[in-house]
């Protein structure tokens, strides 16, 4: 278990090549790209989405991993929750694994909610986009940037809905968490509409099911 902390920026679309640029400057190199496909997991009755977690598979370019987070808080952009990742041997979540790494953690209420989710779970929206990266140095810290592009997608009664993703995510791998807001407000600074975004892609996912 780790607890993720990073910053949400939304970017408007005409500053996505500005950003891009930004970042291969402070960084001195063109970012890694990546596509990420990511499929997300409940039960009919929504019980994570009532514990405020969130279960998603993601396919990347080394292999599929589940990933597990708490709703944790979000304020000014920033997020801070618990998060279990693991790898997994295919397109098939493995509830058991999480479960014990829940129980080891001694977060009995998260693992209540996935072990009474865990025989009813189906797929229910997909967040694929491309992610571009870049490990930044600021003061003492390391943080990883990241531009994500791409969509959200949702088949509700027959019906594919889609909402995009243009963002960008600051996430803290070492150091004081005082060099993320640093690093956003520089970055807000610079690149016109630049604004936090409180809600996570799993929450938009949920939301663009309801609407």
């Amino acid at each position: 278990m780790a607890i993720e902390r990073e910053i949400k920026l939304a970017l408007p679309r005409d500053a996505v090549d500005a950003a891009l640029r930004l970042f291969a400057s402070r960084a001195g190199t063109a970012g890694r790209a990546v596509r990420l496909e990511n499929i997300y997991f409940d039960t009919p009755a929504l019980t994570l989405a009532r514990a405020k977690s969130a279960l998603r598979l993601r396919r990347t370019p080394d292999g599929w991993l589940q990933t597990f987070k708490t709703a944790g808080v979000a304020q000014n952009g920033l997020h801070a929750r618990h998060e279990w990742e693991m790898p997994v041997a295919g397109e098939a979540l493995e509830t058991a694994r999480l479960l014990r790494e829940c129980d080891d953690a001694g977060v009995a209420d998260v693992a209540t909610a996935l072990a009474d989710a865990a025989s009813e779970l189906i797929a229910l929206f997909r967040t694929d986009f491309t992610r571009t990266l870049w490990m930044l140095a600021v003061d003492d810290a390391q943080i990883e940037a990241a531009v994500d592009q791409g969509e959200i997608t949702a088949n509700v009664n027959g019906e594919t809905r889609r909402t995009p993703i243009c963002e960008i995510e600051l996430e803290l791998k070492a150091g004081d968490e005082a060099a993320l807001h640093k690093l956003a407000a520089q970055l807000t600074a610079e690149l016109p509409g630049l604004s936090p975004e409180n809600i996570s892609k799993a929450q938009r996912g949920y939301r663009l099911r309801e609407n």
